[in-house]
């Protein structure tokens, strides 16, 4: 019983917003980001919200904040694919967000 109010009370925790800061060194980061030209190439399409109550957990809806301490997560954005950990396509619409490769899902928790 323990071990089930403890997973219901820290399930939340995992579906909080993405909130992303772009730091200057890959050194500095939590993920190595290289942006893709087509949405074939993409492990995630990325939509970047205007407000951060409009993203949504781990579903490719970005709100990117302005100070690093305020970040889930902290990218680095590469210049050639091989260096990355994640590929994005950033895409027009929010309809659009979400992750074609599973696998790499792990990487924004």
């Amino acid at each position: 019983m323990r071990y089930l109010v403890l997973f219901l009370f820290l399930t939340p925790c995992s579906n909080v917003a993405q909130k992303m800061f772009s730091v200057a060194y890959a050194s500095q980061s939590d993920v190595k980001v290289f942006v893709v030209d087509y949405e074939s190439q993409a492990d995630l399409k990325v939509f970047k919200v205007d407000y951060q109550s409009q993203s949504k957990g781990n579903e490719g809806l970005w709100y990117f904040v302005p100070y690093r301490s305020q970040a889930d997560k902290k990218i680095f954005f590469v210049d050639y694919a091989s260096q990355s950990d994640l590929k994005v396509f950033f895409v027009p619409y929010q309809s659009q967000a979400g992750w074609k490769n599973r696998s790499k899902q792990h990487l924004l928790y």
